[in-house]
């Protein structure tokens, strides 16, 4: 679903004041700093405020070299491969995009699969794979591929006009894979690295797609492949969809020179799905067996993936309501499954998917469960179950497995819900955990194979992302990036007026504690204050924690705003009976906290209680409609951006999860959907889209507008034309929210 960019209806009256959590640490002090006024140009401006900042960070499989993809100085969102080498700390360019690339358009499948990940903006290198032996690594660039050895050298594997999706290295290093024209290719790599390619499958045309991950797969299950090799690279566990059962819309994706029609399958909420089977063959295409997904075919294929001794393929099978998780066994002989257990919902709940898993040499797997009603580790080996985490916090991410030790490192709330650090515990040690990082910050983590070296990247609200190499006891062996906010910094000239947030507790109307953060300028005796209250609001999803803010937020106090935000009900890593609260009531809790926060802030005696503006995008965006159609006159002014306002709109694995079947549960579609109420709404209003959005498609703005000129309801609305669903990363977007609210909500003068 729609996810944020950016980063209970009683009064609490005479409340006491809440209890605020610990000052974060304060930023580098800025004596030298020759102070400037920052800009919203220069927000949006490259080089990035946060610094120069490695993504994708990976060890090589010997240890010996880090890889990154980083972003060049003059375009902040082109980024080109980077080698260091981890004993000396030399570093050097292996790949540079503009270089190698060939500026080909991307073809609309990969357009459609980036905007999937969120890095629809991102030019040049975007993604690449280390070969097993450390030798070379896979580049795909341009919509083709290469290979680059460690010496400088890089080969193009691939020429073609349709470009080549999902490629992969085979586990032994003897193929590149990838999916062309809806079909499995594989080329052998010899040792000049070509061979010829072969197709694996032919029928892939029209509805009909082999290896790939279907839209609601990359967009909601976190899936973004369709097809697994086995290790030793013997066979290959392949996915075929049809999408002929989904509906048809036709997308205009409107753009500056002109208009695009797409017929696009999407599944909206109480439609079809596509057609799903999985097949395994050999190497070469021969020997295809279809595996055994049980009877009933209107299911998720939710992930797949092969034992480390390549004898059985794990597949997790979920069912349409999202009520039940099964995890099959099958022999890729035969194609037959077998059931080894299965995840089930309580009440009023559905099963949340996870990454959080491991099988294991040895037999058995680490899985991730919320059973207890937390997210926790638990071994499952020869049909029994080991609870290796447990207490009132969540486990957030698996990181690494030691096979030698048998201990499993992992990220958590344990300490802390506003941080993510970094823990191990032993599999023969139940609950004994151990903390790898230092408390004060949000961190996350990879590791290599072994699980003997991590990457970590950690940042808190005065320093942004630092990214350093450590053992695995957490102790730091050496700074991969710094970033120290000294001269030559990005945000140096900046430090002087970086105000840090202040935290707080606040609480629902049923008791649960809420979390909030706050960003005021120097606060003036007797003056007061509007308030910028931005909101996500929508399930997986925590806006409030100690990490390194936007720079937008810190412009936006530099102009006079205090900036609050808020976790609602329903909201991530505070377990099921927190998130479970909006189970077929989509815009009820949520709205209720929200209010709950502007009822504390006009109570602030440094708060302008008439001028407080909402604001929020995609869930945000529809949560702001439904605050300003719940509680009119609560805030001075609403903006929302890109939001769903009928929930049928939406698709089936996001909306049918939390909302149900829209045929079954009508009642409760019609009472979370935001446009019969449009005409409550009597506040200032401004309505953002982007033209070419094919997530919450442009259906969702129009029908909104169309209900509030047909009530004779004044509001504001600004298309972007071409823009998809990211557009809020604009500075024509930005320029225009602000003018907005400056005009009707800061400037305002007060009514007589």
């Amino acid at each position: 679903m729609p996810k944020p960019w950016t980063l209970a209806g009683v009064m609490l009256a005479a409340m006491a004041v809440p209890a605020m959590a610990a000052e974060p640490a304060a930023p580098v002090p800025a004596e030298a700093a020759v102070a400037q006024t920052l800009t919203l140009e220069r927000v949006f401006a490259s080089p990035d405020l946060a610094g120069s900042q490695p993504k994708l960070l990976k060890l090589s499989p010997d240890g010996g070299l880090l890889t990154s993809l980083r972003p060049r100085p003059d375009e902040k969102d082109r980024y080109d491969l980077w080698a260091r080498d981890t004993r000396t700390g030399k570093e050097w360019m292996l790949v540079d995009s503009k270089k190698f690339g060939s500026g080909a358009e991307l073809s609309e499948a990969e357009k459609m699969q980036r905007e999937r990940a969120r890095i629809g903006a991102a030019r040049g290198i975007v993604a690449y794979e280390w070969s097993p032996d450390g030798q070379s690594i896979l580049v795909p660039l341009d919509g083709d591929l290469y290979l680059a050895s460690l010496d400088g050298k890089v080969t193009r594997l691939t020429a073609t006009p349709s470009g080549e999706l999902n490629p992969k290295i085979s586990p032994a290093g003897g193929f590149v894979s990838f999916v062309r024209d809806q079909n499995l290719f594989v080329q052998p790599l010899g040792g000049t690295a070509t061979g010829r390619e072969l197709a694996l499958t032919h029928d892939g045309a029209g509805t009909v797609h082999w290896g790939e991950a279907e839209f609601v797969a990359q967009e909601e299950i976190g899936r973004r492949t369709g097809y697994w090799w086995s290790p030793g690279d013997k066979r290959i566990a392949v996915e075929k969809f049809d999408e002929a059962p989904v509906g048809v819309v036709t997308r205009a994706a409107i753009g500056a020179n002109g208009t695009r029609v797409f017929d696009q399958r999407y599944p909206a909420a109480g439609t079809p799905n596509v057609l799903v089977e999985l097949y395994v063959m050999n190497a070469d295409g021969s020997g295809r067996v279809k595996v055994d997904l049980g009877t009933e075919t209107d299911i998720y294929l939710a992930r797949v993936d092969w034992t480390a001794d390549g004898r059985s393929l794990l597949v997790q099978r979920q069912n349409r309501d999202q009520t039940v998780l099964d995890m099959l066994q099958v022999d890729p002989a035969t194609g037959k499954s077998t059931l080894l257990f299965s995840e089930t919902s309580g009440p009023k709940s559905w099963v949340n998917l996870s990454d959080g898993y491991r099988p294991l040499k040895g037999g058995g797997l680490i899985w991730t469960s919320e059973r207890d009603g937390y997210a926790h580790l638990y071994r499952f080996k020869d049909g029994s179950w080991t609870q290796l985490t447990k207490g009132p916090w969540v486990v957030t991410g698996m990181v690494g497995f030691d096979e030698a030790k048998e201990r499993i490192f992992f990220t958590a709330n344990k300490d802390d819900v506003l941080e993510q650090q970094v823990y191990s515990v032993d599999l023969a040690h139940p609950n004994v955990i151990a903390r790898r990082t230092e408390p004060g910050w949000w961190n996350s983590a990879t590791m290599d194979i072994a699980a003997s070296r991590m990457i970590i990247s950690r940042s808190n609200p005065g320093q942004p992302t630092q990214v350093y190499l450590a053992n695995a006891e957490g102790k730091r062996l050496s700074w991969i990036n710094e970033n120290a906010v000294v001269a030559g910094h990005p945000y140096f000239p900046f430090l002087a007026q970086h105000r840090a947030p202040t935290f707080g507790t606040l609480k629902a109307g049923d008791g649960s504690t809420l979390h909030y953060e706050m960003l005021t300028p120097v606060l003036e005796p007797g003056r007061k204050y509007p308030v910028f209250f931005e909101h996500y609001g929508g399930p997986h999803a925590q806006t409030v924690s100690r990490n390194w803010g936007s720079p937008l937020h810190q412009y936006l106090v530099s102009q006079g705003w205090i900036v609050f935000q808020l976790d609602n009900r329903g909201s991530a890593n505070r377990g099921t009976a927190f998130e479970d609260q909006i189970f077929r009531a989509m815009g009820s809790v949520e709205v209720e906290d929200q209010l709950t926060g502007a009822k504390w802030l006009k109570a602030q005696p440094f708060v302008d209680a008439g001028k407080i503006a909402t604001y929020g995008w995609s869930y945000g965006g529809y949560m702001t409609l439904k605050m300003l159609e719940a509680n009119p006159g609560a805030y001075a002014a609403g903006v929302s951006g890109a939001p769903v306002t009928k929930w049928e709109l939406y698709d089936t694995h996001y909306t049918e999860r939390y909302m149900g079947n829209p045929k079954k549960d009508a009642k409760a579609y019609a009472k979370s959907d935001a446009i019969d109420d449009a005409a409550k709404i009597t506040d200032p209003l401004l309505l953002i889209h982007g033209m070419a959005d094919d997530n919450v498609v442009l259906d969702n703005s129009t029908a909104f507008a169309a209900k509030m000129q047909a009530e004779n309801v004044p509001f504001e609305m600004m298309l972007y034309p071409g823009k998809t669903h990211s557009a809020g990363r604009d500075i024509h977007v930005w320029t225009t929210i602000l003018k907005f609210l400056d005009r009707e909500v800061k400037n305002k003068p007060p009514a007589r």
